[in-house]
Order: C-alpha cells, then sequence, then structure tokens
C-alpha cells in the first residue's frame, strides 16, 4: 500500500473491515484525484493463496462494462451513424416482428435501451449468465421475442438483455463486432491496455480469480467467455485504467471555453452521460450515522447511475456483480474524486463500499463553489453593495432591468434602503458569512449594520448585457 495521510486512514479503515468480514479472498480499492490514482490499497489475494492485489492486478469489472458500451455508442450517434430515437428493430433486424408491451405502446427505441427504460424486467439473475451467449442463440432468443414489464419510454428497469441488444446496435451501425467497436474506439486511443474482454489475454500472476462461498470456503470460479452479452458485462480492469476512465468523465466538468483536447467524447457529450434521464423510485438512504450521507434523488443517465446528494451535488458511476465477481466505481464530478472498488467473489457488495469511502473522503476536504458566477453578476452585486452604502439614481439606472421600476418604484426602493440603514445601522458586507451562488446569474450575500444583518438576493436576465432582475432584502435585526 502506498503512503496515505489522515484523510485515507479512514477509508483505509473502511476496507479493512469489509475484508475482515469476509467478504472476499481479495480486493483492491483505490482514491482517485483528475484521473490519477491518489491512493490504493490491496487486501487479501488474487486466490486464496495468491499475490496480494495490486493497482495494476485485473479483475472483471462486470456492469462497469455499459459505461464503455454507452461511450462508443454515443461516438456513434455523434459522428451521425445512428440516432437515439432510431426505432430498435433499425440496427437488430431480429426484433422486426417483436410485440409490443401494448397496443398502444411506442415502438421500442434505443434511447429506451440506454436509459433502462425499455420496459424489460430486471434480469440479473438470469442475464449474467448469459455472458458466453453465441451468436446463433441470441438470434435465437431475439427472434423468440420477450415480454416487457411495462410499455418502453415510461419507467426505470434496469436490464443487461438492454445492453447486450445495444452491443448488436454498435455492431450494426459501427460495420464491426461489438468487441472490435470497444477496442479501436475507447481502449486504444485512451492506453487502457490492462483493459479487454479475454481472461487469457492478461498475465496469470495479475489476474484475480472469481470465487463463491461453498460450504465455509472460498470455491475458485471458471471465467465465463465474452459471448454476445459482453456489452452488457464483459470487461475486465485494473484500478488504474479505471482512474484514467473517471478522468474522461471528470474532465469534463465543469463546462468551459477552452480546447477540448484529445478524447473519445466532446465534453458536452461526457456530461450528458452523466445527467439524469430517467428518474428512479424513490429509497430510503442508508444514513451511515456519520453525516455522510444528505438526502439523495436518483436516476439512470446514459450508461451510468446518477445521484444528486443534498450535501454534495452529483455523484456518478456504476456497480457491477457476476458471479465471482464484485466491482463498483463512483466519483463527484465537481471536484474530479472517485472511489473504484474491485473484489473476486461473487456479488461483493463493493460498490457500497466505494460509494462510502467516496463520502468520506468527501466530507473531509473544504466545500468547493457550486457553480461560478458570470463577471456581469459579481459587477451587480458590487453595484448593490454601492446603493445599500449610499444610494446613486444614476447607478440604479444602469443596474437595473425594466421590470424592477415596473414591480416598485425606484425612489420606493431607495426608501426602503434608507430605513434599512436607519434600522440596522450604516450596512458593509459580512465577510463571515459566504456567497450563495444558485446558478452564474443569482448570488446571495449578507451585509452587517451596528443593529442587525441584511441578507441581498440578486437575479439577472438572460439578455445581453444581463441586467439585474430581482432584488430581494431581508433584514434581520439582532436580538436585544
Amino acid at each position: 500500500m502506498n503512503g496515505a495521510g489522515d484523510v485515507f486512514a479512514p477509508v483505509d479503515d473502511l476496507f479493512a473491515e469489509l475484508y475482515a468480514g469476509g467478504i472476499a479472498p481479495g480486493l483492491s480499492y483505490a482514491v482517485i484525484a483528475d484521473g490519477r490514482l491518489a491512493h490504493w490499497g490491496g487486501l487479501g489475494g488474487l486466490t486464496v493463496a495468491g499475490p496480494r492485489p495490486g493497482p495494476d492486478s485485473v479483475f472483471r469489472i462486470a456492469s462497469m462494462t455499459k459505461s464503455f458500451t454507452a461511450a462508443v455508442l454515443l461516438a456513434l450517434r455523434d459522428e451521425g451513424a445512428l440516432g437515439l430515437d432510431d426505432p430498435v428493430a433499425l440496427w437488430v433486424p431480429e426484433l422486426a416482428d417483436l410485440k409490443p408491451a401494448t397496443a398502444d405502446s411506442p415502438v421500442l427505441t434505443v434511447r429506451d435501451l440506454l436509459t433502462m427504460s425499455a420496459g424489460l424486467p430486471t434480469d440479473d439473475a438470469w442475464g449474467d449468465r448469459q455472458l458466453p451467449l453465441s451468436p446463433a442463440g441470441f438470434d435465437s432468443l431475439l427472434r423468440a421475442g420477450f415480454r416487457f414489464a411495462w410499455p418502453p419510454g415510461t419507467t426505470f428497469e434496469y436490464s443487461n438483455l438492454g445492453f447486450a441488444i445495444l452491443g448488436r446496435v454498435i455492431a450494426a451501425a459501427g460495420g464491426r463486432d461489438y468487441r472490435s467497436a470497444v477496442e479501436r474506439r475507447v481502449l486504444d486511443p485512451l492506453g487502457l491496455r490492462a483493459t479487454g474482454f479475454e481472461a487469457g489475454a492478461f498475465p496469470a500472476a495479475d489476474l484475480a480469480v472469481g470465487h463463491r462461498r461453498l460450504d465455509d470456503a472460498w470455491a475458485p470460479l471458471p471465467f465465463a467467455g465474452p459471448g454476445e452479452f459482453a456489452a452488457m458485462g464483459g470487461l475486465f480492469s485494473t484500478l488504474r485504467d479505471l482512474a484514467r476512465w473517471i478522468g474522461e468523465f471528470t474532465d469534463a466538468v465543469p463546462p468551459r471555453d477552452d480546447p477540448a483536447g484529445d478524447h473519445l467524447l466532446s465534453r458536452a457529450t461526457r456530461r450528458e452521460m452523466q445527467q439524469v434521464h430517467r428518474l428512479m423510485a424513490p429509497v430510503a438512504a442508508d444514513d451511515p450515522g456519520d453525516g455522510s450521507r444528505g438526502a439523495t434523488a436518483a436516476g439512470y443517465g446514459l450508461g451510468l447511475f446518477v445521484e444528486l446528494d443534498e450535501r454534495f451535488g452529483a455523484i456518478v458511476g456504476h456497480p457491477g456483480g457476476l458471479p465471482g465477481f464484485g466491482s463498483g466505481m463512483c466519483w463527484h464530478p465537481a471536484s474530479g474524486l472517485g472511489v473504484v472498488a474491485l473484489a473476486n467473489a461473487t456479488y461483493a457488495a463493493m460498490h457500497d463500499a466505494a460509494d462510502r469511502a467516496l463520502r468520506i473522503v468527501l466530507a473531509a476536504r473544504p466545500p468547493d463553489a457550486a457553480v461560478a458566477l458570470w463577471p456581469e453578476t459579481e459587477a451587480a452585486r458590487a453595484g448593490v453593495v454601492r446603493l445599500l452604502e449610499r444610494w446613486d439614481a444614476d447607478l440604479a439606472a444602469r443596474l437595473f432591468a425594466e421590470n424592477v421600476a415596473m414591480d416598485e418604484s425606484l425612489e420606493r426602493r431607495r426608501a426602503q434602503i434608507a430605513a434599512l440603514s436607519e434600522r440596522l445601522g450604516p450596512l458593509r458586507p459580512d465577510p463571515s458569512a459566504p456567497l450563495e451562488m444558485s446558478s452564474p446569474a443569482a448570488v446571495t450575500w449578507w451585509m452587517r449594520g451596528e443593529h442587525g444583518r441584511l441578507k441581498v438576493q440578486v437575479e439577472l436576465t438572460p439578455q445581453q448585457p444581463p441586467l439585474i432582475q430581482t432584488l430581494e432584502l431581508t433584514a434581520v435585526p439582532d436580538s436585544t
């Protein structure tokens, strides 16, 4: 294990406790910062008696593969090779005669599959065992049709079959088989040399063997071949390669004007993947009791889960699980921090552990500003501070949009400010209170007088140049 500062000690403790509890024969984890390993650890062995896992140890990452599948699909979309609203049958002719969920259901689209809203029932137990399915076997399955739980486009329900079908879409639209498309479009350009679909392609000394618990002992499992369901969970990878992959997504935030650099997808497309496209049903939060988990909402993006946390904002990632393996990756786009956790036991709950570890790291660091204000918003704030200190009619006329005087005359506003100054005392910005920014065009701050404080809220218009459309003043006198 590399050297760790105090901030990483609770992360090490978390994974040490999981390992001591018998979660897997071996596990490997890392904290990621801007696409690089900031801290990593390995416990146990790649086999029951094998070497300790390290940052270059290879584990099967299961459904984390879906993020790679989505990236290739979106690269094809961006090139104009396909549309997300294309009927799936346009690219997978075996589904031409698919019976719809109901007579009035819309046609099944690529977008429905990509956002886990195709209406297919959850299929983890069955789908995981379809990983080595042959092309002929998949053809037969598709031609036989399948049952819908919901009309397409109406409800989130996780589907491995849906992403397996997307593998066929990629092959048809991209002119090459799914695995070759991932290798050519993602793995090779990004230099992910320890990521791939074949267990035999990696040195045996680096490869984690999958296990299941049997009669109070760990029993090794054979590797399932990456067949027609590879698009839903066929990849192997390492902490180091996955750090690079996470860096592709954190690099896309925030939006900015500087050149995009050499990346697989545009920053806009990488941000698109990390937005909620299908809201999930609310689930009660599992609060560990340390205040690290606030109220949340969650949904599925494009090959990624997205959780909106009351305290930290968006947290993005994906779990993975197959017979023999459990994995998870999650990251905080606003800070560039992430966590990856890999284990060699069936469905080991590593994504939950990664999520907890990420929140530990986030809670230990100073909060970032949620947004960057427009320069005009900063200037408007400075102008309002001047008006609160001493009213200037010419300045007010330059700052305010026409609706401000229509809502309440500038003379009445001048009189209101004079009354506030009389009540609270001469007002100056309160340096002890941080700015609150809900958007680049909105800011809240506090002023202080001898007898109390004043909350000031400003919102700007969308016009060019933007002007102040809202000015709200709330007095908070000191208690006597």
